[in-house]
């Protein structure tokens, strides 16, 4: 793939080197020169000086031949801007800006493109550590209507099959966190001491399911 990157911040040089690490192709954009030394001198892909929004500049970057476009300047209106512009002027399937202000993350997921909203995304893995026992969106799609939240089970769940658990609440369940390893769900799967349960929701059923799972099982002690 040949990835195009607006903003050689923290993150954005911290993207950088972990999609060449994997072997993708990789162009950096950023107004301030100096940025670029946050990629240190083995990075091999190509730097453009510029603003992402500017047509000129992301085909410099190879935007015309791009698998993917990341907007994560420190700028909420710049990144939704030139993720558009990838999107909607130059094709790019894969495109996703980072927003601080989550009111318009909501809206420009709405319009189809894929953002990280900083603030909330923190936000809400600090009240995963302080209020374990709380119901956490980890992610909602584009259109914001379907979310992967984890859901505390009751520990009478625990020795009962994963789809017993799923026809009680009326939702799949997404993966597992088993161990500190990510799991993906079998038919013989069966609740886990420990287990972290993440299922997908629509608004409507998140407060039903979280309150049944957090119940014993039906005819359970």
């Amino acid at each position: 793939m040949h990835v195009v990157i607006m903003g050689c911040g923290r993150v954005g040089s911290t993207l950088a080197h972990s999609l060449e690490s994997r072997g993708h192709s990789v162009a950096v954009i950023d107004q301030d020169a100096d940025a670029f030394r946050r990629l240190g001198p083995g990075f091999a892909g190509i730097t453009v000086t510029g603003a992402g929004f500017d047509g000129e500049v992301l085909r410099q970057a190879g935007i015309e031949r791009a698998d993917a476009f990341a907007a994560v300047s420190s700028g909420d209106n710049s990144n939704i801007i030139s993720a558009r512009l990838a999107r909607e002027t130059f094709g790019v399937s894969r495109v996703a800006a980072r927003i601080y202000d989550q009111r318009r993350a909501q809206v420009y997921e709405r319009l189809g493109i894929p953002t990280v909203a900083t603030v909330r995304w923190t936000a809400d893995r600090m009240l995963r550590h302080l209020v374990p026992e709380g119901n956490v969106e980890i992610f909602r799609d584009p259109t914001s209507t379907v979310s992967i939240i984890e859901v505390p089970v009751h520990k009478d769940w625990i020795g009962r099959p994963l789809r017993q658990l799923e026809q009680a609440v009326g939702a799949r369940v997404a993966y597992l966190n088993r161990f500190g390893i990510g799991t993906l769900p079998t038919a013989s799967t069966v609740v886990q001491e420990g287990d972290q349960v993440y299922m997908l929701v629509t608004d409507d059923i998140n407060g039903p399911v979280t309150s049944v799972a957090a119940a014993p099982p039906e005819g359970g002690h």
